[in-house]
């Protein structure tokens, strides 16, 4: 018996082998799954029983419900038997479950036995034996204490005993019994099909007979296993059952009741824990102490079954001989932690990358997150795996025609006239307006400071200007003598009849008079002979302080402007020293001076 179990041992090595055969020889290297170079390679747990040490469930066991008698199935030369008693309360005369995966010692034989009177139609008596997780599995095998059973089948749960698939049927009349023929052939069409056999009643000893099953031994795809998820599916199982059917065969002699029994020595299920090539161990988790496989190659899962998150570059595989197939991260340049697969991406790509990044942070966008999402553009000083590889287009919301700029250069979409890389400014021509439609004008043709002489005008500007001519400064005296003080932008001129009249922007109000001045655009109107003698000097385009008198203008609207007015260029200091006379004059000071 232990010479047999030894040769099935082998034997069953030798075809595990042929089907799932290891990719080059694993050596010295600390971890099989790769290489000394650190390349993946298929790498697959070791082949074990996975039945040992493991409880098998009974339907029936002798002695479970009290002592009871069995006599031995063979008779001594004497032609008298032997009978005994089991006793499941005490452990010398018990048979349990437990027997069936022990260690088996030849020397010290501890068999499970079921119940007497076991022969049809009592109803078949099974062993069920979970393994904890989905192997891949090699042999069944089944050593007998007493004969073995005329009818017999074995069966696979791949889901943990919710449901159940044939593996293969022994049976004298496998017609009768299972509906099958007798050693049917297996073809590729059937190679996922279980088939009946008489083979086991060859020489049929009486007692210690062995009944082996190889999974994969005369399946057409054995040789290409690799390559065939037919068969990858056939091998795999998470529980195994045996199920003893008929005990003797028709025709033989009857025997006495309490010899009639099922009496088993050893059940193994050679195989490997199915990892599907990407880990060479399987370990207690933690939290449930179940076996799970210690994965490698980007996988994850009880089976290293799927990816594992990130890693979705390219789809899941199975790892073959020739390649691993290890799972990639996918790329997206460090903005983002989820991706998803994308098989249209994938095949487009040449079966090369098929990830797609989500949720891409730091302004980026893109499948990759390789690119910046609307309002940024790249920094092309800082790489685009940078946290502030991307940066805010910025454009002025007034002067940009849009919020998305260049996205190598940062330039921003302008409206007409408007210039700068967040349009920001007018261009060269061109001045500021009102307008959030129109930013920037065009500026108009200046009129002429000079004029030709006529009867109006004085012939002598300097003795006309006499009374404005001094030097342009600014005081408190100044300030409170003038009806108004605002700082103002010329836009644009024209000539009406003895008036020039000039379209400007009142930037900011000091001091206004009865007009009640207000900031935005109006008209100033200046007399042609002021203007001829440049008294006031004024140029389009330029910014202006303007202090000046109460007066009826030429037109519906609009401040005038004389030669008694304060027209000065404008400067940005001047604005903290205006509104410090506003203060004096709401306290009075304009009567003291």
């Amino acid at each position: 018996m232990r010479t047999a179990s030894l040769a099935l041992l082998a034997l069953a090595g030798l075809c595990l082998a042929a089907a799932v055969a290891r990719a080059g020889a694993q050596g010295s290297s600390p971890d099989p799954c790769y290489d000394e170079h650190g390349a993946a390679r298929r790498c697959i747990p070791d082949f074990v029983n996975a039945a040992f040490g493991k409880e098998v469930r009974a339907s029936s066991t002798c002695g479970q419900k009290g002592p009871s008698r069995y006599c031995a199935q063979d008779k001594g030369e004497d032609g008298a038997r032997t009978c005994h008693t089991c006793d499941a309360a005490d452990p010398k005369r018990a048979h349990p479950g437990s027997y069936l995966t022990d260690l088996n010692n030849p020397h010290n034989l501890t068999c499970w036995q079921s119940e007497t009177g076991v022969q049809q139609p009592q109803g078949n008596v099974t062993l069920t034996l979970s393994l904890g997780k989905k192997f891949e599995v090699t042999y069944v095998s089944v050593q007998f204490c007493s004969k073995r059973p005329d009818s017999m089948a074995i069966f696979k749960s791949m889901d943990y005993g919710k449901t159940w698939v044939p593996f293969q049927f022994y049976s004298t009349q496998c017609r009768k019994v299972y509906n099958r023929p007798n050693r049917a052939a297996i073809t590729k069409q059937n190679e996922q099909e279980a088939v009946c056999t008489d083979a086991h009643a060859d020489g049929r000893p009486l007692s210690g007979g062995l009944v082996a099953f190889s999974t994969l031994d005369g399946r057409p795809s054995a040789h290409d296993f690799d390559n065939s998820p037919v068969l990858q599916d056939w091998v795999t199982a998470t529980d195994v059952r045996v199920t003893f059917s008929r005990l003797t065969t028709p025709g033989e002699p009857e025997e006495d009741e309490d010899s009639l029994f099922y009496a088993v020595s050893d059940l193994q299920v050679g195989g490997r824990c199915k990892c599907n090539g990407h880990a060479s161990r399987c370990v207690k988790e933690r939290d449930s102490g179940g076996l799970v496989c210690d994965c490698k190659h980007n996988t994850a899962g009880p089976e290293c079954d799927r990816c594992k998150p990130f890693h979705y570059d390219r789809p899941w595989q199975r790892a073959t001989a020739r390649e691993a197939h290890e799972c990639v991260a996918c790329n997206c340049n460090l903005h983002a932690r989820r991706c998803r697969f994308n098989m249209e991406l994938y095949k487009l790509s040449g079966r090369k990358s098929g990830g797609v990044c989500l949720n891409c942070r730091h302004n980026t966008a893109g499948r990759h997150c390789h690119y910046c999402k609307e309002g940024y553009y790249r920094d092309l000083s800082k790489p685009i795996s940078h946290r502030k590889a991307c940066k805010a287009c910025d454009c002025h919301p007034v002067g940009a025609a849009g919020k998305t700029c260049n996205q190598t250069t940062g330039q921003c979409p302008c409206k007409d006239g408007v210039t700068g890389i967040t349009c920001n400014r007018c261009a060269k021509g061109y001045q500021q307006s009102r307008s959030p439609i129109a930013p920037c004008i065009k500026i108009p043709v200046a009129p002429p400071t000079t004029t030709a002489s006529s009867p109006e005008e004085p012939a002598d500007c300097d003795s006309y200007c006499k009374a404005s001519k001094g030097k342009l400064k600014i005081n408190m005296k100044k300030y409170c003598k003038k009806d108004y003080a605002v700082q103002v932008h010329i836009l644009k001129s024209d000539k009406a009849a003895e008036w020039w009249k000039f379209t400007v922007n009142i930037i900011s109000v000091y001091k206004q008079g009865e007009s009640r001045i207000r900031r935005g655009d109006q008209l100033l109107w200046v007399r042609a002979k002021d203007v001829a003698c440049k008294c006031p000097k004024i140029k389009t385009g330029k910014k202006y302080l303007l202090l000046g008198n109460d007066e009826d203008s030429p037109g519906q609207s609009g401040v005038v402007a004389d030669k008694g007015s304060l027209v000065i260029q404008w400067r940005d200091t001047w604005a903290r020293r205006l509104r410090k006379f506003q203060q004096r004059e709401k306290k009075g000071k304009c009567k003291k001076a």
